[in-house]
């Protein structure tokens, strides 16, 4: 018997090493003698990016999320599409929506100079998140890298993965949580809607249907989103400062200015309600849990070791 509970001792210790060892291999030095100049080659490209449209740092946040929500950090939104492959930027969240592929093919260009064959389109996503929320006014990170690039991408995953605007506060927990990502977590991330815009066809059922909306707000989206038409006309996120990292994202919720129907559930007296009070009085709070968020979401299902490759474009298969 002494012998049996051993070895079932041994053989769950390198199961519980097995399942660890992925997030293990990540880390914030991960580059730092294969290709020591990686900081200083990304950021420049998204300072210019943002430089020409201050939106897109919004993007490259949003390329991020919407990459690891699907089957993990690995760089599956960035294949295109081919005669013979469908990918994820058709699905239902990303089609005509999703967007930075140009800079995120810029940024790998610049890198494959400094160091070729060597950093993932995966990691550089992690990057250029970080880059974008700082150079906007947000905090910055020690990003934790060490990803490789999926060789293949999934429509279905992607339209079943990503939470929708029309989320209730129950089925965001859910997805959160199924990720391992807390209630917390999903407040704080949430928080990225303190820039960027959003189409009109994620946020015409709230601003025509919701009942939890500051009347003049209502009517103010109204006037660039009519009841029908008119899909892709944008609204800033934050109505205060749309390119600014801060936290008036929250403040808008609890004068129910949330543009989104999944951005109002945070704050509609439900179980989130103390959270967005709270980073609404202390943005160097929400910063420090966002941080927190960012690189909690960067771990998941990363692809390491021999998994994946190292993409030449991240576009496309090697």
């Amino acid at each position: 018997m002494a012998f049996s509970s051993f070895f079932r001792t041994i053989v769950t210790l390198s199961l519980l090493l097995v399942v660890s060892n992925s997030n293990a291999q990540l880390s914030t030095n991960f580059y730092s003698k294969s290709c020591p100049n990686l900081f200083s080659t990304v950021k420049p490209v998204v300072q210019s990016a943002i430089n020409q449209e201050k939106r897109m740092g919004a993007s490259l946040v949003r390329l991020f999320f919407h990459d690891c929500f699907v089957n993990g950090c690995d760089g599956s939104i960035l294949l295109d599409d081919t005669s013979s492959f469908t990918g994820e930027q058709t699905a239902v969240p990303n089609r005509n929506s999703v967007r930075g592929f140009e800079v995120i093919d810029s940024i790998k260009s610049a890198v494959e100079k400094a160091c070729p064959g060597v950093v993932s389109c995966a990691d550089i996503l992690a990057i250029a998140a970080r880059d974008s929320t700082a150079i906007l006014g947000g905090p910055s990170w020690n990003v934790k890298l060490g990803r490789r690039d999926a060789r293949t991408a999934s429509l279905s995953a992607a339209n079943n993965g990503i939470p929708a605007p029309t989320s209730n506060l129950n089925q965001l927990i859910s997805r959160f949580s199924a990720l391992g990502l807390s209630t917390r977590d999903l407040v704080a991330l949430s928080g990225a809607h303190t820039i960027g815009q959003a189409r009109c066809t994620n946020f015409r059922t709230r601003i025509y249907n919701d009942t939890n909306i500051d009347s003049s707000f209502a009517q103010t989206r109204r006037s660039n989103c009519p009841s029908t038409g008119g899909d892709n006309n944008l609204a800033p996120l934050d109505l205060q400062t749309p390119t600014s990292f801060d936290n008036n994202y929250f403040k808008n919720l609890l004068v129910q200015k949330g543009l989104l129907h999944s951005d109002q559930e945070l704050f509609n007296n439900g179980s989130t309600d103390s959270i967005v009070r709270t980073y609404s009085n202390g943005q160097s709070t929400f910063f420090s849990d966002f941080v927190a968020g960012m690189i909690k979401m960067g771990d998941i299902s990363p692809l390491t070791g021999s998994q994946g490759e190292i993409r030449k474009n991240c576009g496309k298969v090697n």
